[in-house]
């Protein structure tokens, strides 16, 4: 018992760092605590709930429809999830638009893997237009633009992304590539002003390049010089001051040189390791898609499932609308819980009808009205092929035989052989549907 209390209190302690992460738009950061809170308790309804609202705060629905409704599953009645999932089956044209969006997300991944960035850009911006919250859209989009050397461009977009999720470790990346970027273009252009000098004259501002000015103050040295003698003047000029001028000149240059060669290998190395991002985004787009449909199917599954737990304890639902929703559930798409709550729902309904619909079936059958027979039966049939021991799939199968539909007929006769093999029913369907065979 300790152990258990430790462990929900472990997990409690990580929801509140996800929730105050969360406050802060740290959205990445929660999504690590919100796990580890239902690593330690994964009935956790406040955690999941949150982790769906981040999923869908950074533009994944699949993903927090998921986290809503297995949470849904768990606790079915005061359960802030039921109202973010009908929040969300409200607007089906704007879900739809959202699943479109992913979809052209992960073509642009193709488009990406063959070298077409151009169709990529343009599609990605179609992407956002429709699903402004999908933060890998932009970072796909920023990082095109990085690319393509639109730094302007690439800024606005990384900065949109911050803004959903503020510490998303692709996004600060990107951040800190462009303050580079912003600070070598900074220095060069320190740079290239410290080449020029400006001065006014009248309401004019005259630039002129620095050689200009030199020989400006060439002439004035020269004069001077005419006044404390030539030979020094000219001496101190060209045998003291151009070497050293240009020795100056020659150390900067290598410097800059240097430094411009330390800035290209650190691209270098960041473009490598955008360029391997980008082919994991393109790996791993083929099995996101997969996911995404298992999760749908398991999610429409669940869904269901949840409507017919809510009907079956609203007394106030038909036992025959709870048969047409058990019978649309896949069950091959429901977990150890949902199976074991369908069959334990579906065994009490099923046989319910069934008990009712039998004696209508029999009277109907009996007195030809084989239209009547024929409703009750098949629906019989689909909830238990074995009811009554076989009787009504006899019924249903020579109901078929007598209006000439043998196809459905040979089918009904298959499954009494296969369901009830060396029996009085098996015996009696074998005369009627093979007489020559039992005459011999």
């Amino acid at each position: 018992m300790e152990y258990a209390k430790k462990l929900v209190y472990l997990s409690n302690q990580w929801y509140n760092d996800g929730l105050k992460k969360a406050n802060i738009r740290d959205l990445s950061g929660a999504v690590i605590s919100l796990k580890k809170s239902l690593q330690y308790n994964r009935d956790n309804i406040a955690s999941r709930n949150l982790l769906g609202l981040i999923y869908y705060g950074r533009g994944e629905v699949a993903e927090a429809l998921v986290e809503w409704i297995i949470s849904k599953n768990i606790k079915s009645h005061a359960n802030i999830a039921n109202y973010y999932i009908k929040k969300v089956q409200e607007s089906p044209s704007e879900l739809d638009a959202i699943d479109q969006a992913v979809k052209k997300y992960n073509q642009c991944l193709v488009y990406c893997q063959q070298n077409g960035e151009d169709l990529a850009a343009i599609q990605l911006k179609k992407v956002i237009a429709a699903h402004p919250t999908f933060v890998k859209a932009y970072q796909l989009l920023a990082l095109l633009y990085l690319q393509t050397e639109q730094y302007a461009k690439a800024r606005q977009m990384i900065r949109k992304a911050h803004r959903l999720d503020s510490t998303d470790e692709v996004t600060l990346r990107y951040m800190h590539e462009l303050t580079q970027l912003h600070k070598d273009k900074v220095t060069q252009l320190k740079s290239e002003k410290s080449h020029t000098v400006s001065y006014s004259l009248g309401n004019e501002t005259i630039i002129q390049p620095v050689s200009a000015t030199l020989k400006d103050n060439a002439a004035i040295l020269t004069i001077l010089n005419i006044v404390i003698g030539l030979i020094v003047g000219a001496a101190v000029v060209w045998f003291l001051a151009v070497p050293t001028m240009k020795r100056n000149m020659n150390a900067k240059t290598n410097k800059e040189v240097i430094t411009y060669s330390e800035q290209i290998a650190a691209l270098e190395t960041e473009v490598e390791l955008l360029t391997k991002e980008v082919e994991g985004y393109k790996a791993t787009s083929e099995q996101t898609e997969a996911e995404k449909q298992v999760a749908q199917g398991t999610q429409a599954s669940y869904e269901i499932l949840v409507t017919v737990i809510e009907h079956y304890h609203n007394k106030s639902y038909k036992r025959a609308t709870l048969v047409d929703e058990l019978l649309t559930i896949k069950t091959e798409s429901l977990g150890d819980t949902g199976k074991a709550t369908y069959d334990k729902i579906a065994k009490e309904v099923f046989e319910a009808e069934c008990a009712e619909l039998y004696p209508i079936a029999k009277r109907s059958y009996d007195a030809v009205n084989y239209k009547r027979a024929l409703e009750c039966l098949e629906r019989i049939v689909l909830m238990d092929e074995k009811y009554h021991d076989g009787e009504a799939l006899f019924m249903l199968m020579d109901i078929y035989r007598k209006q000439n539909e043998t196809d459905k007929a040979k089918a009904k006769y298959a499954r009494i052989l296969e369901l009830f093999p060396d029996t009085e029913v098996a015996n009696r369907a074998k005369t009627l549907m093979e007489p020559e065979q039992t005459t011999e």
